[in-house]
């Protein structure tokens, strides 16, 4: 019984607030419309006052950089070309790999698992043979560090995921032979130049 006159009261005190509510938005005082206000926007109660506003999104203002040689500003181009040269690679990684993060969370059968797992595989290595080989090894380099940057693990942690220790160490021996490390990580930090890349090249806008 005491439930219910619990929950009575809850709804007397959820209807007087509602009420209150109503009555505060009825006598507020509403800005003065001109003959060109016509878009709709969002409006909060403030002390008697509807004050409209409009949700902006974030502004990044990044200074002008001042090179110190001609040299200098001639390697940060040629650093902004690789970065975005291999800015999308890091980003199909990224959706691929967390959708078979989701598949592989929905599936318990071992079997199924696998061939998720090869499936994935078989992908990214379609996309090897047609374009990333083609990569120089300072791209490479870079697409290591921004796999890490957008998946949160390192290119050998993925490998070792979702095939095993024994083949992260293999595709490591093969890496480092040809000027790889699939163990790099990114450093916002320590890659500032990168992260400014990125950060001003419109992918996340």
């Amino acid at each position: 019984m005491k439930f219910y006159r619990f929950f009575f009261l809850s709804i007397v005190m959820i209807a007087a607030v509602s009420a209150k509510a109503q009555d505060s938005l009825a006598t507020a005082i509403w800005p003065k419309l001109g003959k060109n206000d016509t878009i709709r926007v969002a409006a909060t109660y403030d002390h008697g006052y509807m004050i409209p506003w409009i949700g902006l999104r974030e502004v990044v203002i990044m200074g002008e950089r001042i090179w110190k040689s001609p040299q200098e500003q001639a390697a940060y181009n040629r650093l902004r070309y690789n970065v975005l040269k291999v800015m999308p690679y890091a980003l199909f990684a990224k959706r691929r790999y967390e959708k078979l993060e989701r598949d592989l969370a929905l599936i318990a059968d071992k079997k199924e698992q696998k061939r998720l797992v090869k499936e994935c595989d078989n992908e990214i290595k379609k996309m090897f043979n047609t374009e990333i080989k083609e990569l120089t090894i300072t791209q490479g380099q870079i697409l290591t560090k921004l796999i890490d940057r957008e998946v949160g693990r390192t290119t050998y942690d993925i490998v070792k995921e979702t095939k095993g220790k024994f083949a992260a160490f293999s595709y490591q021996l093969v890496a480092r032979v040809v000027g790889h490390n699939l163990k790099s990580t990114y450093s916002v930090q320590e890659d500032r130049d990168i992260e400014s890349i990125i950060r001003g090249s419109g992918y996340y806008q």
